[in-house]
């Protein structure tokens, strides 16, 4: 599994409620419509013209809601770190291109795993939303969404939730008080479709409670986001990066014998890479120090996992496969051709 990093730093400036469970929807409403505002009963705002909403009382003590397996309990396992799969991109990029005539944004569901050292969000799904006076979330969707998803993938949970826009508005949290219901200290996805600092910013937070007993608030902090591949979808990451050298933006499948070329002239360029590194070491252009007895030893590992074969085993072991797809398509060439010639047959 590949990773690479996009570390976030700075919480973000908008509070938020505390994210404390709501009372149950009836179930059954179908469609969540949530008020634009929180109730002044319980939240307010400190300044006339700030996105800031604080609680005016205690947090009432409310037990988290039964979930089928772990999910996010605080502290935030494996370092405040994120995984994300290429799927949830594609898919949230999907959504926002299908999105519906003046839409400004779409959400969706985060779906994966979790583990003590680790969170990977694996897969997602989009919910219907509509944004005007109130905020409208088909509920009865999502649920019968991930019911459908439980019967494919039983161990993804939902961690929480995204959204394609560039920023954190006051319905994101009212949002984020909904998704809390469905997980405990759920992730909050921000995808800028929008391209507004020219190019796609994917940040990712949760909730975090500050300020002092009876007066606290909600804060989305941010996350380290990682990106992880499975080998299957590397291969497939790479296939749509080649589109940014095609004028059309398009690139053709290419043939299995093609696939295995490509790969060989992978492999044979790193192998040169290795090779000049191991020169320059050995020619005392690159001084010697721990990295490079770390360097010895992992090209050692890796020499040491290559099969040793016997070369006329390896032509045997060749030929003889080489001979079964010939046989294979001997075989279906011949029942085609029975096929064939039994319709001539029946047709006369």
């Amino acid at each position: 599994m590949l990773h690479s990093s996009f570390p976030t730093s700075h919480p973000h400036p908008y509070p938020i409620p505390s994210s404390r469970p709501l009372p149950p929807a009836p179930c059954s409403c179908p469609v969540l419509a949530l008020p634009p505002h929180l109730p002044a009963a319980s939240h307010r705002a400190r300044k006339a013209g700030t996105q800031t909403l604080a609680s005016a009382q205690a947090p009432v003590q409310t037990p988290a809601p039964t979930l089928p397996g772990p999910a996010l309990p605080g502290p935030f396992p494996g370092g405040r770190v994120v995984r994300l799969h290429p799927v949830l991109l594609a898919s949230t990029v999907d959504s926002y291109e299908r999105r519906n005539k003046g839409a400004a944004r779409v959400i969706g569901t985060l779906l994966g795993t979790v583990n003590k050292h680790s969170v990977e969000v694996t897969n997602c799904f989009s919910v219907s939303y509509n944004e005007s006076d109130e905020v409208v979330v088909d509920m009865e969707f999502a649920k019968n969404m991930y019911e459908l998803h439980k019967k494919v993938s039983p161990n993804e949970l939902i961690l929480g939730w995204y959204a394609a826009g560039h920023d954190i508005t006051e319905h994101s949290v009212l949002i984020h008080e909904y998704y809390s219901r469905e997980a405990p200290n759920p992730i909050h996805l921000t995808v800028d479709t929008s391209l507004q600092n020219g190019h796609m910013s994917i940040k990712a937070y949760v909730s975090t409670l500050m300020g002092v007993p009876g007066r606290t608030v909600g804060v989305f902090t941010p996350l380290t986001v990682k990106y992880a591949y499975y080998d299957t979808e590397c291969i497939r990451v790479d296939l749509i990066m080649k589109t940014c050298f095609s004028p059309n933006r398009v690139v053709g499948l290419s043939s299995d014998l093609q696939q295995v070329g490509g790969a060989s002239a992978h492999i044979q360029d790193a192998l040169s890479i290795v090779l000049q590194y191991a020169e320059d070491i050995l020619s005392a252009k690159v001084s010697a120090d721990n990295t490079i007895r770390k360097v010895g030893h992992f090209l050692m590992s890796l020499v040491n996992q290559v099969p040793k074969i016997v070369p006329d085993d390896f032509e045997t072991m060749l030929h003889s496969n080489i001979n079964d797809l010939l046989m294979v398509a001997y075989l279906a060439n011949l029942t085609q051709s029975q096929i064939a010639l039994n319709e001539k047959r029946v047709n006369l």
